[in-house]
């Protein structure tokens, strides 16, 4: 678990395909390793990846066919910046929201304004997960933890102060930039708990809620 609060900007070493997968070197900078093991958890670009290897200023992580295909990891290159967190310890400040590191899907950089001395942000995500996403709800974007502005159909607003521009990636970010989505654990439990004992039905993990079915089950007022 994370708390979607950036630690460090690191940067692509190297990248090694291995057997269909790829092999990750990300040099973590600022980001001390002074109390990190090996098998423990890093949060790479919102991505939650496992240290397989410590050189000292760095690490190595693998990662699977399924994190390439989910995320836009299979974007990044050697040399690119990324956001970095570790994770969550009993004492660590919450200063975020709770954040898994499983991506949910790859969003698209709208425009980006300057608006006083923030920026402002619209970022369009895939269309299935625009029902998670919601007006001063939560968000991850590449790990950063935010709050959501306002949100018309799949795209969102955000307003991204100084500090944050200079100490993540999204300082970096241009209109078409792909970014990793996580949307908030609560929505996502949510829905599914709703669906009740049709949850174990084939089928149940594409649906979504629909008016009808919540009037069905009692959950809306005739």
């Amino acid at each position: 678990m994370f708390t979607g609060i950036i630690e460090a900007v690191g940067h692509i070493q190297s990248m090694q395909p291995r057997g269909g997968d790829v092999r990750l070197y990300v040099k973590t900078g600022k980001l001390s390793l002074d109390d990190v093991k090996l098998g423990d958890s890093i949060a790479v670009n919102g991505v939650c990846l496992t240290a397989v290897e410590l050189p000292g200023d760095g690490f190595w992580a693998d990662v699977s066919q399924e994190t390439i295909r989910r995320t836009a990891l299979s974007r990044l290159k050697e040399g690119s910046k990324v956001n970095l967190e570790q994770a969550l310890t009993p004492s660590t400040r919450l200063g975020g929201h709770l954040v898994s590191g499983h991506v949910d899907g790859v969003g698209k950089v709208l425009s980006m304004n300057e608006d006083a001395r923030s920026w402002h942000f619209r970022i369009e995500a895939p269309a299935n997960l625009a029902r998670y996403i919601a007006e001063k709800g939560s968000i991850t974007v590449d790990g950063t933890s935010l709050t959501v502005n306002s949100v018309d159909g799949a795209v969102f607003d955000l307003n991204i102060v100084p500090h944050t521009m200079q100490e993540t990636v999204m300082g970096g970010y241009q209109v078409g930039s792909p970014v990793n989505l996580e949307v908030d654990l609560i929505a996502r439990y949510l829905e599914r708990l709703l669906l009740g004992d049709k949850a174990a039905e084939p089928g149940s993990a594409s649906s979504a809620l629909s008016m009808s079915f919540l009037a069905e089950n009692g959950y809306l007022k005739p």
